[in-house]
C-alpha cells in the first residue's frame, strides 16, 4: 500500500494527489485534514485540525515547521497517521507536503517520497525532510539548482509541470478573451485593480474565475469559483494568474499565453517559479499587479509570445511518471 499525505491549504496539493493516485497500480490511502474527494481511488483518513486554538512553541525551537505544544489536534492527527503506518501494510509514504509527516513515516521505518517545492528550502526543517527522503519529486522541468546539494539532486525526479488536466487536448482560444484565474490560496489584488485593467483594455473581454467578487463592467465578468476551469482556460487567448505550482501547471496543460504575477509566499516559492518562467521565456512575468495603463502592452506581449513554450515546462506525463516511480518503490 502507498500512503499519500495531502496538505489542506489551497487546492493544488489535492489536485496533484488525485492525478497521481489515479495512475497508481498499488492501493493508495489518503491522509489529510481535507475531506475525501469523490474520485479518490482508495481509503481516506481525514485528520484532525492542528491549526485551531492556541498554538505554543510551534517550531520546537526551529527544528520543525508546525508542532504546537500540548495541542490536541496535533496529537490526534499524528496518532491517526501512526495507526496507518504501524499496520505494516504501507510500503512507501508520499508527503505533499509536511516535514513532520515525512519524519514520522521514516521513524516508523517507512521510506518517504517528498514532493519538492521551489524557493529557498535550505532552512533546518526542509533540510531534514529532503535529507531523509528516499526520493524527491520535483514538479518542474530540470534546471540548474545551485542551492541544492548533490545528494538531493541525485535522488530527484524532475516531472515537469504536473496537472490534473495532463493528457487533455486543448482547443483554440477565443481572440481577445482574458481569463483571470485565482486559486483558493488567495491573490494579492483588490477588485479595483481588476477594474482598472479592464477599463484600460476595452478590446479585451475579461472573465474572473475565483472566490473574490468584482464589480462587473461591459468587458469584465465574475464567474465565481470554478471547480473545473478547463473549458474556461481553453476559451481564453491569455490567462492572467499567480505563480502557484498548480495554476502554472494548468495553464501549461492548456498551452495558453499567460501573464504570471507571483504572490508573496513562504520561502519565496512563487517568486522562484516566476523567475524560472521568465528565464525560459515561457510566459510574461511581472512582480506585482500592474497599473491599469500597463495592461494593453502586457496582453499584447503575451499574445505575441503565445503558449507553445509551455511544452518546455510540461510534457503532459508528470502524474504518470510520478505514479510509476511510487509503484516501483512500493514493489
Amino acid at each position: 500500500m502507498i500512503a499519500y499525505y495531502v496538505h489542506h491549504h489551497g487546492s493544488g496539493h489535492l489536485h496533484r494527489a488525485r492525478a497521481i493516485a489515479a495512475a497508481l497500480r498499488y492501493p493508495v490511502i489518503g491522509l489529510s485534514s481535507a475531506p475525501r474527494p469523490v474520485d479518490w481511488p482508495g481509503r481516506w483518513v481525514q485528520l484532525a485540525d492542528d491549526a485551531d486554538g492556541v498554538a505554543d512553541d510551534v517550531t520546537a525551537h526551529g527544528t520543525l515547521h508546525w508542532v504546537p505544544r500540548h495541542h490536541r489536534g496535533l496529537r490526534e492527527r499524528m496518532a491517526a497517521v501512526s495507526g496507518v503506518l504501524g499496520s505494516g501494510d504501507v510500503r512507501v509514504l508520499v508527503s505533499d507536503v509536511s516535514v513532520e509527516i515525512a519524519l514520522l513515516a521514516r521513524l516508523h521505518g517507512v521510506p518517504t517520497v517528498v514532493m519538492a517545492q521551489p524557493g529557498d528550502r535550505t532552512d533546518r526543517p526542509h533540510r531534514l525532510a529532503y535529507d531523509l527522503a528516499t526520493r524527491l519529486l520535483a514538479p518542474w522541468p530540470r534546471r540548474p539548482q545551485p542551492d541544492w546539494p548533490s545528494e538531493w539532486l541525485a535522488k530527484t525526479i524532475h516531472l515537469g509541470g504536473l496537472s490534473r488536466f495532463d493528457g487533455r487536448r486543448p482547443s483554440p482560444g477565443v481572440t481577445g478573451r482574458v481569463l483571470a484565474l485565482w486559486g483558493s490560496g488567495g491573490l494579492d489584488v483588490v477588485p479595483a485593480g481588476l477594474d482598472a485593467a479592464a477599463a484600460a483594455t476595452p478590446d479585451w473581454a475579461w472573465t474572473v474565475a475565483g472566490a473574490q467578487p468584482v464589480d462587473e463592467r461591459p468587458n469584465l465578468r465574475w464567474a465565481g469559483w470554478v471547480d473545473d476551469p478547463w473549458e474556461a482556460l481553453c476559451g481564453a487567448e491569455v490567462v492572467v494568474t499567480h505563480g502557484g505550482q498548480n495554476a502554472v501547471a494548468e495553464v501549461a496543460a492548456a498551452r495558453r499565453a499567460a501573464v504570471v504575477i507571483p504572490q508573496e509566499r513562504p520561502f519565496g516559492e512563487q517568486r522562484a517559479t516566476g523567475a524560472a518562467l521568465l528565464r525560459d521565456h515561457v510566459a510574461v512575468v511581472v512582480p506585482c499587479w500592474p497599473a491599469g495603463d500597463r495592461w494593453p502592452d502586457l496582453l499584447q506581449r503575451a499574445r505575441d509570445r503565445g503558449g507553445a513554450g509551455w511544452a518546455r515546462w510540461s510534457a503532459g506525463d508528470g502524474a504518470v511518471r510520478a505514479a510509476a516511480e511510487l509503484d516501483a518503490l512500493a514493489a
